[in-house]
């Protein structure tokens, strides 16, 4: 019972100083009471502190945007990152159209040339999709997580005592604007006709009087009080700023690997489809309008050569006869080449170097060698000598 009177005197208390609360702000709104102001500097903090917040959260969304395009499967991660279990994971775009690839060129035949160059493609998309799975997981960490808490903790906390701030102010003003009235009916008592009336209203104001200061006070220091909380608060918004420029550093640092990843696959892949016959690479090949075999574009020279758009074509029955023999020949390099791994070896033009065949490589590739140097080298490169 004594429980069920503490909770109902508490409820009481706590209605009435909901109720002083909300005449103290509409009266405020309404221009018909005073307002305390706070100092320039807390109004200031209170001001950057809102900023950070808003353009924190435009940054996070757009920057999720940014990583993850797909808004399905943004909302996914949400609700996951809520339930508090890992996402599934799922193939991304690059790795998706880079399986594609090797499967078509799987289909096509991987001894084609076009079905080569998808295969080629395929595997680098994939590493490209990997890369962006790299940069994705280490952005989500080292930038967006820290964002995240800031939001939904460090502001929270913030937000949770500026509210507080924003209570005891109302409960000041409340109190100021009941010792003005009490003041007000003291004086008014005093002017009244009768001496008995009078002496009772001012013994009953100078009474509310006392209370109404007595009332000040105590939610003054209340007020001072959570101001300065909120203060020490507000000023680690600047070391919030030195934090966040650290994780935007680290953001860039991200985004610097990945596009250089990105970069070098692309080279790689260039080089290696630079290897491939010219008129595979080239849609303008048939301006003579003569069709140019494959067998003969596969070709490495001998004199009798036909010419379509500046394009060497040689007969192949040197090249079989090398692949067939055991024995090396000496070729001339058409074009410079660079070689695009270990296995290679790079090619200057009009540079002569011994030529040989391998059991078993490619049919696009010979091994070249010059002087110590020894690698693979694709014969469209190449015009074996006499």
């Amino acid at each position: 019972m004594n429980i069920m009177d503490f909770n109902m005197k508490k409820l009481a208390a706590d209605a009435g100083t909901f109720l002083s609360r909300a005449v103290q702000f509409t009266e405020e709104k309404l221009g018909q009471a005073e307002k305390t102001e706070l100092d320039a500097h807390l109004e200031n903090l209170l001001s950057k502190a809102e900023c950070t917040k808003i353009w924190t959260e435009k940054i996070m969304k757009q920057t999720e945007v940014l990583l993850q395009p797909n808004p399905n499967a943004r909302i996914e991660e949400f609700v996951y990152e809520k339930l508090d279990r890992k996402a599934p994971s799922r193939i991304n775009n690059p790795e998706l159209l880079g399986q594609y690839m090797i499967d078509a060129g799987t289909e096509f035949g991987p001894g084609t040339a076009y079905g080569n160059a998808l295969i080629k493609c395929g595997e680098t998309q994939k590493r490209i999709g990997t890369a962006d799975r790299e940069l994705i997981q280490t952005s989500a960490l080292n930038f967006l997580t820290p964002l995240r808490n800031f939001i939904e903790g460090d502001y929270k906390t913030i937000a949770k005592e500026r509210k507080l701030l924003q209570n005891k102010r109302l409960d000041l003003d409340a109190a100021k604007t009941r010792l003005k009235k009490a003041k007000a009916a003291e004086t008014r008592s005093s002017q009244l006709n009768s001496a008995r009336l009078e002496g009772d209203n001012i013994m009953i104001w100078a009474e509310e009087v006392t209370k109404s200061e007595q009332e000040l006070r105590i939610t003054q220091s209340e007020f001072d009080r959570q101001a300065e909380i909120t203060r020490l608060l507000l000023e680690g918004i600047s070391s919030t700023h030195a934090h966040h420029l650290r994780c935007l550093n680290d953001f860039v640092e991200a985004q610097m690997t990945y596009y250089a990843q990105c970069y070098q696959y692309m080279l790689d892949l260039q080089k290696q489809l630079g290897s491939f016959p010219s008129s595979y690479l080239s849609n303008n090949n048939q301006t003579s309008g003569i069709p140019v075999p494959s067998s003969l574009a596969n070709a490495v020279g001998s004199p009798a050569v036909a010419s379509t758009s500046g394009i060497v074509i040689t007969s192949p029955s040197n090249l079989n006869d090398l692949k067939e023999s055991s024995g090396s020949r000496k070729a001339r390099v058409l074009y410079d080449y660079d070689a695009a791994n270990s296995t290679e070896l790079s090619l200057l033009a009009d540079e002569v170097i011994t030529v040989f065949s391998v059991v078993g490589m490619d049919s696009d590739w010979l091994m070249g060698e010059r002087g110590n140097q020894k690698g693979k080298v694709p014969i469209t490169y190449l015009e074996l000598l006499n």
